[in-house]
């Protein structure tokens, strides 16, 4: 296999260094338009000729087409506007396409290429990261293993394994990113019909084994994907919620609230400033911490009824900061999930052509079964 990764930050090196371990994947082509510093768990493999790092500018359609002449599948870790422009130039080539998603308005006219997708005989999994990604896949597991599904949680947060005041939290990916999803209304399924709801809110207490033990969830955006209008008048209800150690909600909403996350520019003196631009570049490096040692704590919960009885399934992941490798636990569940599914795609052991969105597309046992052979093991209890 050739396989393709575009965007060589932590989670395209995370995916990069995932498909050299596997002996069947003769070249990986990583491109970007920097190349220069690739993180140490990937720069040792600089000189391997199986690692061929390219310069490209993803605006460079043209550029990006040429990279992927020859490739089976193009594994896209690029910031989200560049998802539906990659799709097109992949299956103009005829080549397998997953990427980690996070706007499901792109995710749906991503679909609208469903036709040319399936006419090349290809897959296109966008939104194959961690959240969404993981946690859609294990939701619909559970959901198959029921008679009749009535209720799906989703709980899922990146976590520093030593939290420090006043957030309690340590920058595991973007910061705009985090941004977006404690502003942008959460989308839900509530009494079978799509709704949204403000970020932030419906917080809740959820128990962890020790030592991780109590942590605060909330609403935010993005993880669920299209689950919601796919479960539109099948479930009752279907939610997803960030995890944080207790107190980090009110302080971002008070900060959220008091106009410091706004997009709107405001006047300071002569000059026109974004707070929200103000507040990165202030508590940004306040929140980087490149020696700082991270965890990823998951819950999914499905509920309804199995055998004419109450049944619930209740899928629970704790994976921490790799010592050996130096790969962070976020790198490890999204980079390593989008590298599953680039594998999977091209060995054909995805459910079906077309653009199909991880839960439609990836079947669970399999795709759990990779996980566990990175060490990141999904704990499942049946009540």
């Amino acid at each position: 296999m050739r396989m393709l990764v575009l965007g060589a930050g932590l989670q395209g090196s995370a995916c990069a260094f995932d498909l050299l371990q596997n002996p069947s994947v003769e070249q990986v082509i990583l491109g970007d338009l920097r190349v220069d510093a690739l993180p140490p768990f990937l720069a040792r493999w600089r000189d391997d000729p199986r690692l061929r790092v390219e310069r490209v500018d993803a605006r460079d359609r043209e550029a990006v087409r040429r990279l992927m002449a020859g490739v089976d599948a193009c594994m896209n870790a690029l910031p989200y506007y560049f998802n539906l422009a990659v799709t097109e130039d992949a299956v103009a080539a005829g080549i397998h396409y997953c990427d980690l998603g996070g706007n499901t308005e792109i995710v749906f006219k991503q679909k609208d290429l469903d036709a040319e997708a399936r006419a090349k005989g290809i897959s296109v999994i966008p939104d194959t990261g961690l959240a969404p990604g993981m946690v859609n896949i294990l939701a619909q597991l559970g959901i198959e293993r029921l008679d009749e599904a009535e209720t799906v949680k989703i709980r899922v947060g990146g976590l520093p394994q030593q939290p420090e005041p006043p957030l309690n939290y340590q920058i595991v990916y973007s910061l705009h990113g985090v941004l977006d999803y404690y502003t942008t209304p959460a989308w839900v399924l509530r009494d079978g019909e799509p709704r949204q709801v403000d970020a932030l809110s419906e917080l809740e207490d959820v128990e962890f084994p020790a030592p991780l033990g109590t942590l605060e969830a909330f609403q935010t955006g993005g993880g669920l994907s299209t689950l919601p209008w796919r479960y539109k008048g099948k479930l009752r209800e279907m939610q997803y919620k960030t995890l944080r150690y207790p107190g980090h909600a009110a302080i971002m909403r008070a900060i959220r609230d008091l106009g410091l996350l706004s997009l709107e520019p405001v006047t300071v003196g002569e000059q026109q400033v974004v707070p929200r631009d103000v507040f990165i570049a202030v508590v940004g490096p306040r929140l980087a911490k490149p020696e700082g040692r991270d965890l990823v704590a998951l819950r999914v919960e499905v509920e309804g009824t199995k055998g004419g009885k109450r049944h619930r399934i209740i899928y629970d992941c704790i994976d921490r900061y790799d010592e050996e490798t130096g790969i962070s636990a976020m790198e490890r569940t999204t980079g390593f999930s989008l590298s599953i599914t680039g594998q999977m795609q091209a060995e054909r052991r995805v459910r079906s052509v077309g653009v199909l969105t991880p839960d439609e597309a990836m079947p669970g046992e399999a795709y759990v079964r990779e996980l566990e052979k990175r060490g990141i093991r999904i704990e499942t209890r049946e009540e």
